[in-house]
């Protein structure tokens, strides 16, 4: 099970990515495995030091009783004290945002967040994007590759 956020990539250039684990809780996870997350504006923000994830939909366990998760809360990322400072620092700069990336299940069965440092494009820079996918895809199809 892997969810990606393919809009990122057309909107931010990437520096660096990082994997973090997430806290959740039981029906948050049960969420997770059925595939029903949604990354529309999530982003990541720093609070007393530790990295939350904001704006991140997580539906309510279809099966869950009263103690049900709320769907838009925040959710803590776990990383290492030397990633969360660099990134700190990073962030203090102009133009840089930690975008989530992918949600996956890892072989140990925890959640983990793919999150990246990025700057975001510009409209030059996205029709770049556009133009180049469009190119590949004509020669994929021209070629049979």
């Amino acid at each position: 099970m892997e969810l990606s956020n393919r809009k990122a990539y057309y909107e931010y250039f990437f520096e660096a990515k990082y994997i973090a684990g997430m806290v959740l809780t039981g029906t948050e996870i049960k969420s997770l495995r059925a595939g029903k997350a949604s990354f529309n504006d999530s982003y990541c923000i720093f609070d007393k030091g530790e990295l939350y994830v904001k704006s991140l939909h997580i539906a309510e366990y279809s099966f869950g009783t009263i103690h049900n998760h709320m769907p838009m809360q925040e959710r803590k990322l776990l990383l290492q004290k030397k990633e969360l400072r660099k990134l700190e620092n990073k962030i203090k700069e102009k133009g840089y945002t930690i975008i989530p990336l992918k949600i996956f299940i890892s072989e140990k069965g925890f959640a983990k967040m793919e999150i990246g440092l990025g700057k975001g494009k510009k409209i030059y820079d996205k029709r770049e994007t556009i133009k180049s996918r469009e190119t590949d895809r004509e020669i994929k199809r021209k070629y049979g590759i």
